[in-house]
């Protein structure tokens, strides 16, 4: 199956430039700059003018909630709202029923992917307070690295203990694996929610929530997985940076990095009021400065990676405030065009959105044949379109939860075609459910 992709712009290894994209079956064959129409015969032609083609999107950060949790998600439905949003490959978290802290149930998670995933997936081990030997099995090749969780979020997969941590920095140092770490104090934010209590009673309200899981709290755990890291020489991977003064602990060291999540620098904590619950997660939305300073940082070189932490709920379990509400909220559907806003915005450009949303994460983890537009790499391929005004509603979600916080929103970029693999996914509306995506290969 040969298809042609003529007359876009191509954004790739920071560069943007009129072109054509060959594909054979599931490979990129040829990027041939200002060439918009070879000659030849293709199975497919894909006009792509007035367009721009990027790499696949490759979210580092995601929980589709397969197995146990399919009332709130489930790989099929998160996979198709990922390939709606322009996103080709996913990296699925532990924190599942049964958590995937065992060797079993990681290959039983990713034989659920190979069966129900329309989109590329690889799947995190969990660390817990007394598994690390288990990291020496582990086929590197095949998983992204260990998630750590340093402080408690959905899922109770809380590592606290000293002797614990220090055994799964060592242990992730020596055979090579990154760690990547939700950090949180855990015993700073009971304090916190403890006092709100006392003020506010038994479920205080939602815009309390980044005071209690609060700068502080951020900072301090961060802080500790980063010193842990240098001790021991491992590749650490820090999730969802939310504040500005953690930020000052990257950009020195490159084996060292930070990711930040659409939610952080998309809302703020006046956004509480309008939002409320949809926007609560872990870590909290914090101040506007913070937002900004998080904004500045995806291209001063503290911020190496964009994600989602896509995180669906049932609307029933998003009620209440801080402590009956759950946290996290889908975004999968809507990264790429939200950043394509900032792009817009002057924050950043679209060159280097595709370094933080493509070729950083397939570096970081390194990623085999993915990430960018070369030849003999795999076809994963996004088309986007802009000054096409769409609203977000509830029939254009793909989430299986069927809400999301970007309701009512009106972009102006559109995302049009999403191959993966080669094969054309999604098609300005058109899905196909006969395509499946691929296990990710690393190194």
């Amino acid at each position: 199956m040969s298809t042609l992709i003529y007359g876009g712009t191509i954004i790739n290894e920071g560069r943007a430039f009129e072109g054509s994209i060959e594909i054979d079956n599931d490979r990129i064959i040829a990027v041939m700059e200002n060439v918009k129409t070879p000659r030849g015969h293709y199975d497919k032609c894909v006009d792509a003018a007035g367009c721009f083609v990027l790499p696949g999107i490759i979210d580092d950060h995601v929980h589709f909630r397969e197995p146990g949790l399919t009332s709130k998600a489930d790989i099929e439905s998160e996979s198709r709202a990922a390939a709606y949003g322009g996103v080709t490959s996913y990296f699925e978290m532990p924190n599942t029923v049964p958590q995937t802290t065992t060797i079993e149930h990681w290959e039983q998670k990713t034989a659920l992917g190979k069966k129900k995933s329309y989109v590329n997936y690889a799947f995190f081990f969990g660390a817990t307070n007394d598994n690390s030997l288990l990291f020496e099995r582990l086929d590197r090749h095949r998983t992204p690295g260990i998630k750590l969780f340093m402080g408690a979020s959905t899922g109770n997969m809380l590592v606290d203990r000293r002797e614990s941590l220090a055994q799964i920095f060592e242990t992730a140092a020596r055979i090579d694996l990154p760690i990547m770490t939700h950090c949180e104090d855990t015993e700073l934010i009971n304090r916190n929610m403890t006092a709100m209590k006392v003020v506010y009673g038994d479920d205080p309200e939602v815009f309390l929530h980044p005071q209690i899981r609060s700068i502080e709290a951020c900072y301090q755990s961060s802080s500790w997985a980063v010193e842990l890291a240098k001790t021991y020489g491992t590749r650490l991977h820090v999730a969802h940076l939310t504040t500005a003064k953690e930020l000052e602990l990257f950009g020195s060291d490159s084996r060292i990095t930070a990711e930040v999540v659409i939610a952080h620098l998309n809302f703020t904590a006046e956004d509480y009021l309008s939002k409320g619950a949809l926007i609560k997660c872990n870590p909290a939305v914090k101040s506007t400065a913070d937002r900004e300073a998080l904004r500045q940082a995806l291209t001063d070189g503290r911020i190496t990676v964009v994600g989602t932490d896509h995180a669906p709920h049932s609307m029933q379990d998003k009620q209440g405030g801080c402590c009956k509400a759950a946290s996290g909220m889908p975004m999968i559907q809507f990264s790429l065009v939200t950043m394509l806003e900032l792009v817009d915005g002057g924050i950043l450009s679209i060159e280097r959105l595709v370094e933080l949303m493509c070729h950083n994460p397939a570096r970081l983890f390194e990623v085999r044949e993915r990430g960018y537009l070369r030849p003999n790499y795999k076809a994963d391929i996004t088309i986007v379109q802009p000054n096409r005004p769409w609203t977000v509603s509830e029939e254009i979600i793909q989430s299986k939860c069927k809400w999301s916080p970007m309701t009512g929103h009106c972009y102006q970029w559109q995302v049009r075609q999403t191959f993966c693999n080669g094969r054309l996914l999604y098609n300005d509306g058109i899905f196909d459910t006969d395509c499946r995506g691929e296990e990710i290969a690393f190194r």
